[in-house]
């Protein structure tokens, strides 16, 4: 890969809007990482990465203005770019022949 790899957290918060679709702003992601990592997430740190990753050109974000029944806050959410579809395709196709063949070994 020619490219910056993706970092460990950069590759799950990707994974993690893949997985949202229509609802990937900040609170349903930290919620999603932090239930299938089993780890607690700091908002700021999803803040962060999304920032990063926006400006990497592996997504894109719209402000949604809240409806009148709602209430509250503009929200930004986020859609993969088919860059980042495609980083993620690298990272496992790379992952997966990293893996290839270390069964017996992590069996013992």
């Amino acid at each position: 890969m020619g490219r910056e790899a993706l970092g460990e957290f950069e590759h799950q918060v990707l994974l993690t809007v893949l997985r949202l679709e229509a609802e990937s702003y900040s609170v349903p992601i930290v919620l999603e990482l932090e239930d299938r990592t089993g780890k607690s997430v700091a908002p700021a740190a999803v803040h962060i990465a999304l920032t990063r990753l926006e400006k990497k050109g592996l997504l894109r974000s719209r402000l949604v203005e809240p409806g009148e029944k709602e209430g509250g806050r503009v929200r930004r959410y986020f859609t993969l770019e088919p860059r980042g579809v495609e980083r993620l395709k690298e990272s496992r196709r790379a992952l997966a022949s990293l893996w290839e063949g270390l069964d017996p070994v992590l069996d013992q």
